[in-house]
């Protein structure tokens, strides 16, 4: 097995194989992004997700009502209490999607090599042969030979649930289509995709707006997933509209790059992004199947190496209807995995799905056993070369970190951080030991009141692969004495311990500021 690989450099024992995985606190170092919904909104489910490891959980405003949602978050909340398990908050906004609205939700059986008109007039009933959009500029963004889908909940592949349309021709405002399977449509609403067209809605819709301002204002939104992101302006847009919106300025944005203007734009986009999320499910209509790993794996690289949380879509759909996943799911998982993933969305698997808590479940077994064979060795080399030199200051002391973990073999790192960058940082350089990132809260005022900063960075933390957040006691400064220094690594060691992370005679290495000075150190626990 070559090395050039992201697995380990010596060939897996076939037996190893056979052994039984061993149980851990962390299920997995890659993290579990869930959407909950109609199959995961009890307390009592989510309570079951959260203990799986799910530690985001997705809110798709692309359906349903605030109100529906702000239920399921307050169930959410019981859940944290009642599991002890930290969960941030995704709202994923609607974006620039077309939407086939059907009043009378009755089932709409379309016939192969039969015709069916889109109409942007809302008014009419959508049947087999007119189907009413909500977007007015389709027959000005499409030609003769286009390709358009459309589906209950996006393009499924599957031939029964959506449709593969051809458009024929333009009259007026209407788009005249040809259809390509037989498929019946069930349900209100489904979505439209039309394959390397511009469509001119805005990335942040009035919508998504008022969305924003409202439920996610009142629910203080850890993150912001920015739909069908095109070009690096929609995530300045995006971010100047936050920083008008109280505590939101510090929601980090994730763009969901799903078509070809995303991909086209993709640098510039990582550059003004916080995180990217690639949307496979749409990006699967827009690229060739063929060039779909390859852009998986060429986006995973620069968000490694531009120490970005980069997060993968549609990975077991199988298991929204399954117990367990395809052969061919289940390796893809452990492929996003070695190929530097932070973290699995599941979108339908945990929103409508049958067995949310056993999807979780499952995936994180997955990336857990990928984990054990990713070839850490050869990702750090390939990141300081990347990195290069001179180092800042701050790059040296994370690298210098997970170098000296490795060395000694240390159960665990941990990170005395305030703004979680520091720590953000050794999870970079993808230490093959969790990341205990023990977030200092700073006192803050903006003239009216004093607030203590801490609980959003510490949440942020929980989309990172490997970091596991923790908030100290406020009244221990991040760059303060020795002796408060030593009270607060107390607390993290005994979290360690209590987690079955850190045991007697086990190496640390602990990353911290005393005074002006960044100090890395290694300390041998006694019994």
């Amino acid at each position: 097995m070559h090395s050039s690989h992201l697995l380990l450099e010596e060939p897996i024992r076939m037996a190893s194989i056979l052994e039984p995985s061993k149980a851990s606190f962390f299920p997995a170092m890659t993290k579990i992004v869930g959407t909950l919904g109609p199959k995961s909104r009890s307390v009592e489910v989510i309570s079951g997700c959260l203990k799986a490891g799910m530690s985001v959980a997705r809110f798709d405003f692309s359906w349903h009502d605030p109100e529906y949602h702000q239920e399921t978050l307050e169930n959410l909340k019981a859940a944290v209490k009642l599991t002890k398990k930290l969960c941030a908050v995704m709202l994923d906004t609607v974006g620039a999607e077309m939407q086939v609205v059907n009043k009378s939700e009755n089932a709409i059986s379309l016939e192969a090599d039969a015709t069916v008109v889109l109409t942007p007039d809302a008014g009419q009933e959508a049947s087999s042969e007119l189907l009413p959009i909500n977007f007015d500029g389709l027959s000005k963004a499409v030609k003769k030979g286009d390709t358009i889908f459309i589906g209950q909940y996006l393009f499924t592949g599957s031939e029964t649930t959506s449709v593969w349309l051809e458009v024929s021709e333009v009259k007026g405002d209407d788009v005249v289509c040809v259809i390509k399977n037989s498929a019946t449509l069930a349900g209100s609403l489904f979505t439209l995709h039309g394959s390397q067209i511009h469509i001119g809605l805005p990335t942040l819709t009035d919508k998504d707006k008022e969305v924003i301002s409202t439920w996610g204002v009142q629910n203080k939104i850890d993150f912001l997933s920015l739909s069908y992101t095109r070009h690096a302006e929609d995530v300045r847009q995006a971010r100047e509209f936050l920083s008008k919106l109280g505590d939101l300025y510090q929601t980090q944005i994730f763009a969901k790059i799903e078509n070809i203007e995303g991909l086209n734009h993709f640098d510039e986009i990582l550059q003004e992004a916080d995180g990217i999320i690639l949307s496979r499910g749409n990006l699967g209509i827009d690229l060739p199947p063929e060039k779909v790993f390859l852009f998986q794996k060429a986006a995973l690289y620069k968000c490694n190496m531009a120490g970005k949380p980069a997060v993968v879509t549609r990975v077991v759909d199988s298991m929204t209807d399954n117990l367990r996943p395809t052969r061919a799911e289940a390796t893809d998982v452990a492929n996003a995995v070695l190929d530097g993933s932070d973290a699995i969305l599941l979108g339908a698997e945990t929103l409508r799905g049958l067995y949310p808590v056993e999807t979780i479940s499952t995936v994180g077994k997955i990336c857990s056993e990928a984990e054990k064979v990713f070839n850490q060795d050869m990702f750090f080399k390939k990141t300081v070369k990347y990195v290069g030199e001179p180092m800042t200051h701050l790059e040296s002391i994370a690298s210098s970190a997970v170098r000296a973990a490795i060395k000694v073999k240390a159960s665990v790192i941990i990170c005395f951080t305030s703004s979680g960058r520091a720590a953000r940082l050794i999870a970079k350089y993808r230490p093959t030991m969790p990341v205990l990132s023990v977030v200092i809260p700073r006192l803050k005022t903006n003239q009216l009141k004093w607030s203590f900063s801490g609980a959003f960075e510490a949440r942020q933390s929980l989309i990172v692969r490997g970091l596991f957040p923790m908030l100290a006691d406020p009244r221990h400064p991040a760059e303060s004495t020795s002796a408060s220094n030593e009270s607060v690594l107390k607390v993290a060691l005994d979290h360690g311990k209590a987690a079955g992370v850190i045991k007697s005679h086990d190496r640390v290495v602990v990353c911290q500021k005393v005074g002006d000075a960044s100090v890395v150190k290694i300390i041998e626990l006694e019994d």
